[in-house]
């Protein structure tokens, strides 16, 4: 693999660090600014809606600029909203210190998957693909539980401060190890745009937002299910979410690599057997060890979907896919934003703190389905030209004098 997607990696782990580490600092955060924890969740909140929109937009905005150039902008973007966040003197300035952050999140992985996938063969791409998630997926075992530390010791001020300087290293590398590539020559932001035309492309766009979100309905919840049904006390949470991203490590390195050998069946056994997963996780989460070792599996078979779905869109994208590699990533955030607020209602309805395992199984089956349906169109819409081709030959054999 390149040195290049060291750099991106890097980038990615920035970037995962401070999307994640916001969540462990939010009661010193809003102690400091005098405001409450909900309010205080407005920073969650509005870097996942600042990913949402930032994706689409900083993509269409570098439409006209060179791919590493544009991932250079990005790590600037992202470094100058950490040190607005790390030096805000109000709630309202740190807020928008986080969207700006999270205006570089989804465009970074897009422009960063196309210039991945471009670095290798075509049968490493969804390994290319995956090492630079890789620094994503490192981030929730590393970056989080240390910044967490870091801002509840040293102040969460400092925390910001470090993932800045980490966006700093990453721009060094992209600078230094990431080659100029111009842009491709004749694709304009209506080529970009066609894209969203093609139904596989929107397919596995909503595989996304199904899929991931079945993780995140647990995994938000994963505080009140583990302490109030499992029995983990309070500070085991920490340790718990670290054998999640060691799932999450696992899981996306095996996805890459199998996703270039057979990208769907891939996609069927992770979508089948994290659905599978999910529901048991309403049993498992009754015991210590079975429910720990649960969520290294939903981790696993969660991250496990993201090389095969991003390498899914890049290939039906073809000729213009950064857009749509943006888009996609913005999916991943709008599936964790959904699969949250449906969790919460059914916790609210009085199904207990299970629930929302449940709720992600249907998700995960839900994607499952979209899936299949995927490659039924893609073998329907394939039949022909095979039918054609096949009678090619035949003809020509009937015409080549012996």
């Amino acid at each position: 693999m390149p040195l290049a997607l060291l750099a991106l990696a890097i980038g990615a782990f920035g970037i995962g660090t401070t999307e994640f580490v916001i969540m462990g600092l939010l009661p010193d955060v809003a102690s400091d600014y005098g405001v409450s924890i909900p309010t205080a969740g407005f920073l969650v909140t509005g870097y996942a809606l600042g990913v949402m929109l930032g994706a689409p937009l900083m993509t269409v905005l570098g439409t006209k600029v060179p791919r590493k150039r544009m991932l250079m902008l990005l790590m600037g973007l992202f470094i100058v909203g950490n040190l607005l966040s790390a030096v805000a003197p109000a709630f309202s300035v740190m807020l928008v210190g986080r969207v700006v952050a999270s205006l570089a999140h989804g465009a970074f992985f897009g422009i960063g998957s196309v210039v991945a996938a471009d670095l290798v063969a075509p049968h490493k791409k969804a390994g290319a693909i995956a090492m630079m998630f890789t620094g994503l997926t490192v981030a929730n075992v590393v970056g989080v539980p240390l910044g967490t530390l870091v801002g509840q010791s040293a102040g969460w001020r400092v925390t910001f401060a470090l993932v800045a300087a980490l966006g700093v290293i990453g721009l060094a590398g992209v600078a230094k190890l990431v080659p100029d590539v111009p842009k491709p020559e004749g694709v304009r932001l209506r080529h970009e745009l066609a894209a969203f035309k093609n139904a596989q492309v929107l397919l596995a766009m909503a595989m996304t937002v199904l899929g991931f979100g079945g993780v995140f309905a647990a995994i938000t919840y994963i505080a009140p299910m583990m302490t109030h049904v499992a029995g983990f006390a309070d500070g085991s949470v920490t340790w718990l979410l670290v054998l999640f991203g060691l799932g999450m490590v696992g899981g996306n390195l095996v996805g890459g690599r199998f996703a270039d050998r057979a990208l769907m069946p891939m996609l069927y056994v992770s979508l089948g057997s994290l659905a599978v997963v999910l529901a048991l996780f309403t049993l498992t989460a009754h015991n210590k060890v079975t429910a720990a070792g649960t969520i290294v599996l939903i981790g696993a078979l969660g991250f496990a979907t993201v090389p095969p779905l991003q390498k899914r869109v890049l290939d039906h994208a073809h000729g213009a896919p950064t857009l749509a590699s943006a888009v996609n990533i913005g999916a991943f955030n709008l599936g964790n934003a959904l699969s949250a607020w449906l969790g919460g209602v059914v916790i609210a309805a009085g199904f207990g703190y299970t629930a929302p395992n449940w709720v992600g199984a249907a998700l995960a089956a839900a994607a499952l389905v979209l899936a299949l349906v995927s490659a039924a169109l893609e073998r329907r819409d394939s039949a022909p030209s095979a039918v054609v081709a096949g009678s090619v030959p035949g003809e020509q054999r009937t015409t080549v004098p012996h």
